[in-house]
């Protein structure tokens, strides 16, 4: 059953989590998460892209009966489908569930799939944010796979945040940088996105994703040429929501 949080107890609830957890493993968070009653319904949302596995694979051991959401917006690549079906048959989840916008909401704002070409926000807002937001009206929190070393836009978030004042955003990586997830890959023998040898570490889009040259940040070939550095998800109110040390969150 969905916990009726009241507004002011979130960023109360953020704010002890954070203290209680500072100094935590990425495991002790996630469990905490996954097993708190305080914090409700929880579900982890994954891409399936270039580091995904490493939290699916936290979850499968930790509570494999967690709600998984997967994105798909009908224009990913298809290394990223065929690698999301290889790990659901993999990995022992119980419920992933594969969402995507609606038919009418993509054909009215998007009838011949160029929209991405004049406005990557409109494409995102239809085709992500909006079906995820449907897909998390059931959950008090949800989890996902956001790092400090990805871009300067996430430097500063902690473990767990408040979003909008009405549901907790779990960051249980948020920590980690590229050398703990290349571990946790090889030495638990995990399988790969097959894009990421070919020079994509962060994987979006067909359309807005291309390879990253040696030495560039991680996610350039993100939406690479404009200012946009994240699809939406992660925003509220056309901010990002994240942790800084003059506020609570």
């Amino acid at each position: 059953m969905l916990l009726r949080l009241d507004r002011a107890s979130i960023a109360d609830r953020v704010a002890a989590l954070n203290a209680r957890y500072r100094h935590h493993s990425a495991t002790a968070v996630l469990e905490h998460a996954l097993k708190d009653p305080e914090l409700g319904q929880v579900a982890l949302v994954s891409s399936f892209g270039a580091e995904s596995v490493v939290l699916l694979h936290l979850v499968s051991v930790i509570a494999p009966e967690t709600p998984v959401i997967f994105v798909d917006t009908r224009m990913l690549f298809a290394e990223t489908l065929a690698y999301q079906r290889a790990l659901a048959d993999r990995l022992p989840l119980c419920d992933i569930r594969t969402i995507r916008a609606r038919k009418t909401e993509v054909d009215f704002n998007d009838p011949d799939g160029t929209l991405h070409q004049f406005s990557t926000d409109a494409c995102c807002a239809v085709r992500k944010v909006a079906p995820l937001e449907r897909a998390l009206q059931g959950f008090d929190g949800w989890i996902t796979g956001r790092k400090r070393f990805q871009n300067s836009d996430r430097g500063t978030i902690e473990f767990f945040e408040n979003e909008g004042d009405f549901r907790i955003k779990v960051n249980p990586l948020a920590h980690w940088g590229r050398e703990d997830l290349e571990d946790y890959i090889v030495n638990n023998a995990l399988p790969r996105h097959p894009l990421v040898a070919k020079g994509y570490p962060s994987i979006g889009c067909a359309p807005c994703t291309s390879p990253v040259k040696p030495g560039e940040d991680p996610r350039a070939g993100r939406w690479r040429g404009s200012q946009k550095s994240e699809c939406g998800i992660h925003f509220v109110g056309g901010k990002p929501v994240r942790n800084t040390k003059d506020n609570a969150l």
